[in-house]
C-alpha cells in the first residue's frame, strides 16, 4: 500500500529527589538530569518540545490546573549560562472577540535551516476537536507574534518536531484521533502559506496509530515510528522524501500507549526514547539503531513501577550531546542529558530489554 500527498491548498543541576545512581537497569551515558522549574508555573506539566537556538536550549510544554484542563498554557523557558530561565506564558487559548477560552495541547518548537523559530500547537476543547496552531519568533523565541490559525483540517507536527527534506519543505509528523487513531503527513514550505497532506498511513481496525516521529538513513529513505492502542510501535517507510509511504507493520518494540519520540544523530545512526513496556509508563528508556529494523538497548532513565515518565523529546545539540525532556507524573518536566560515545549497547532480542 502506497499512500501520496493529496495537491492543493489544505494549511548541571541535580533533580530533586534524583540521581544517576538511583535509577535501576542501564545508566551508563547519563550526563545529567534537572527539573527545568522545581517549582512549576501550573499544576500539571506535560508534553515538552526542545529546541537548541543560537547555542542555547528552548523548551515549551503545556500545563493547567488539570490534565485536561481548558486553563492549560503554553510555557517556554530558556536554558541561560547553564540555568533555566523562569518559564513565561507564550500562549493561552483566551481569543476576547470569541469570548471564549480553549486549551492549548502538544507544542513543538521547531528551527529550520533557514528562517524563524516555529511553535506550533493545538488548540480546542479536546484531541478529538482540536485544531492547529503557528506563532513565529524571529528574535530566536525572546518575542512571538499572535497565534495564527493552519487551514481547516491541518494540525501541522501533532506532537513530535517536523524535518526539512529536498525541495525546502517541512515534513511534518501528525494524526487525528476523532475517527479512529489515523497517522499522516503533512508538508509545507512556509507554515503560513500552502500546505499538502498524504491521505491515513494505517487502517484503525489494524492499528490505532498517533503522534508519529521520523527518522532518516544515509540512502534517503525515511522512517516514521508511532505509538499505538496495540501494545507497540508500529513503523512505515517512505523512498522519495515522504510523497508516499509503505503499509505499517508492527516493529519489536513494546509501547503501552504512550508517546514516543526519535532523533537521527550525527554519526548517522537513530535514537529512540520510549517506554519499553506494552502497559508500564514508570520505565523509559533508550535505544539505539543503524538501520531502522534491528535495536539495541542504550540505557534505562527511569523504572518506577507505578509511576508516569512519558511524553518524551530528543534532540542532539551541537555539541554531540543528547537532550532528553519529558513528563515526570506530568506534574513537572524533567532535562536529562545524555553522551553517546558512553552507551554501553546491548541487542533486544524478541522485544526483551536486555539485563
Amino acid at each position: 500500500m502506497h499512500l501520496g500527498f493529496k495537491g492543493g491548498f489544505k494549511v548541571l543541576v541535580a533533580a530533586m529527589g534524583f540521581s544517576v545512581a538511583s535509577v535501576p537497569g542501564q545508566t551508563t551515558g547519563i550526563v545529567s538530569s534537572e527539573f527545568i522549574a522545581p517549582q512549576p508555573p501550573s499544576v500539571t506539566s506535560h508534553s515538552s518540545t526542545l529546541v537548541e537556538v543560537n547555542g542555547e536550549l528552548l523548551a515549551a510544554w503545556m500545563g493547567g490546573s488539570t490534565n485536561r484542563g481548558l486553563d492549560a498554557n503554553i510555557w517556554l523557558a530558556r536554558k541561560k549560562g547553564g540555568v533555566w530561565t523562569a518559564p513565561i506564558e507564550v500562549a493561552n487559548g483566551i481569543h476576547d472577540e470569541e469570548r471564549v477560552r480553549n486549551a492549548c495541547w502538544n507544542p513543538v518548537l521547531f528551527l529550520p535551516r533557514s528562517g524563524p523559530l516555529y511553535l506550533f500547537y493545538k488548540e480546542g476543547r479536546s484531541p478529538e476537536t482540536w485544531w492547529g496552531m503557528v506563532m513565529v519568533s524571529d528574535d530566536s523565541g525572546k518575542t512571538w507574534t499572535q497565534g495564527k490559525k493552519l487551514p481547516i483540517g491541518f494540525l501541522g507536527p501533532v506532537r513530535n518536531k517536523p524535518i526539512e527534506v529536498e525541495g525546502g519543505w517541512f515534513l511534518c509528523p501528525s494524526s487525528i484521533e476523532s475517527s479512529g487513531w489515523l497517522t499522516h503527513i503533512e508538508r509545507t514550505q512556509n507554515p503560513l502559506k500552502a500546505w499538502y497532506k498524504t491521505g491515513p498511513l494505517n487502517t484503525s481496525m489494524e492499528f490505532g496509530a498517533i503522534q508519529p516521529t521520523f527518522l532518516r538513513f544515509h540512502d534517503g529513505s525515511l522512517e516514521i515510528l508511532c505509538r499505538t492502542k496495540q501494545g507497540k510501535v508500529v513503523s512505515s517507510w517512505s523512498r522519495d522524501n515522504g510523497v508516499t509511504w509503505s503499509a505499517m507493520k508492527a516493529t519489536g518494540l513494546p509501547n503501552p500507549n504512550s508517546a514516543i519520540d526519535a532523533v537521527t544523530l550525527r554519526d548517522g545512526r537513530s535514537l529512540l526514547v520510549y517506554n519499553h513496556s506494552a502497559t508500564d509508563r514508570g520505565l523509559l528508556n533508550v535505544a539505539v539503531t543503524k538501520d531502522g529494523k534491528i535495536w539495541e538497548a542504550a540505557l534505562t532513565l527511569e523504572n518506577e513501577p507505578g509511576a508516569e515518565y512519558s511524553y518524551p523529546a530528543v534532540i542532539q545539540t551541537d555539541d554531540g550531546k543528547i537532550h532528553v525532556t519529558y513528563s515526570a507524573n506530568r506534574q513537572k518536566i524533567k532535562h536529562v542529558v545524555l553522551d553517546p560515545d558512553q552507551f554501553q549497547l546491548k541487542p533486544i532480542v524478541d522485544g526483551q530489554w536486555p539485563k
